[in-house]
């Protein structure tokens, strides 16, 4: 709680604010979201691009979705991880663009403060269950390349759904803690969010009090969402290259190398930003130069997954001619 006094406010940021009876404390309710631009061509422009990545990405993963289970030669564990990590992507991306779309065009850009806080936990919410599904997908790729003869009997569908769930249970419960002590700061103005959406840094930075307490919570989480993650990804993938390296023909260690490199790619895009942002000091914050890297692992990872996992994956590509030849069969 901080005293407001001799405070100017114009109308916009006036609006959002509310009284407490007899004290001079005001509560911010809503917060208006800046974007990326205030030119109206500027915004059209990134309007247009920006829904084509969006439709281009939701239609990707969904065609990946939609193979994985129509075609039963993908009913395998790897594939299970995939289509699980392209309905993350969908949630991922929907979280922020739609809403992001909508601003650029309307002339309001204001989020309340319930919307603002749900968009915060469910985007943290899927945000941090992919990065620890990552290292699902990578131990899947271990045990693909290190015990193949005993692929399918170590990662059973008991397992395979087990680690699912529990990436989506941490992902949920770290994002719970992220956004309450996130969100039970005290806002008071001003509510100008130098961002395209509810990002936790962003958002806290407006709070009127005193937030290295917050910092050190949000940096535990992120020890255990992304450093812990990408520990033991590297540790997975030394122990790949390790076996890789011990197959005598050059083909072998070629189609080993080329069932992960997707992976790799992937994981390299999500977390290289990420780890930027979350694991930075909050005094080297930058408003302008964080959303523009947000978008790497935001939007631009959801449209490259299904991209990587469809032009480098002769399965994929085998059940996609299947379907469409199933369907001009049928038509």
């Amino acid at each position: 709680m901080c005293q407001v006094t001799h405070r100017i406010l114009d109308s916009c940021t006036a609006s959002t604010m509310w009284m407490i009876p007899g004290q001079n404390q005001s509560w911010v309710t809503e917060f208006i979201l800046l974007g990326f631009s205030s030119d109206p061509t500027t915004n059209s422009i990134l309007f247009i691009v920006f829904l084509l990545i969006y439709l281009s990405s939701v239609l990707g993963n969904r065609l990946i979705i939609m193979l994985v289970c129509l075609d039963t030669q993908l009913h395998t564990p790897m594939y299970f991880f995939l289509c699980t990590l392209s309905l993350l992507d969908m949630s991922f991306v929907t979280t922020t663009v739609p809403q992001m779309l909508v601003h650029l065009l309307a002339h309001s850009q204001t989020i309340s403060f319930a919307g603002c806080w749900l968009q915060m936990y469910v985007f943290g919410a899927v945000g941090m269950t992919e990065c620890t599904f990552f290292v699902v997908m990578a131990y899947d790729r271990y045990v693909a390349i290190c015990y193949p003869l005993r692929y399918t009997v170590i990662l059973n569908w008991g397992l395979c759904i087990w680690l699912a769930a529990g990436t989506w249970i941490c992902g949920l419960f770290s994002s719970l803690l992220h956004t309450f002590f996130t969100m039970s700061l005290p806002y008071c103005g001003p509510n100008r969010v130098n961002h395209y959406f509810c990002e936790g840094p962003s958002v806290r930075s407006l709070a009127c009090m005193d937030t290295h307490l917050i910092e050190m919570v949000d940096f535990v989480l992120s020890v255990f969402v992304v450093v812990i993650p990408i520990s033991l990804i590297v540790a997975s993938y030394i122990c790949i290259i390790m076996a890789i390296l011990k197959i005598k023909s050059t083909q072998g260690r070629c189609k080993a190398f080329s069932t992960c490199a997707s992976h790799l790619s992937v994981v390299t895009f999500f977390y290289a930003p990420a780890t930027y942002i979350y694991m930075k000091p909050n005094s080297s914050y930058s408003p302008v130069r964080d959303k523009q890297i947000s978008l790497f692992y935001n939007v631009f990872t959801a449209l490259l997954n299904p991209v990587l996992y469809s032009l480098r994956n002769n399965d994929i590509k085998k059940a996609f001619l299947k379907v469409m030849g199933h369907v001009r069969v049928n038509s």
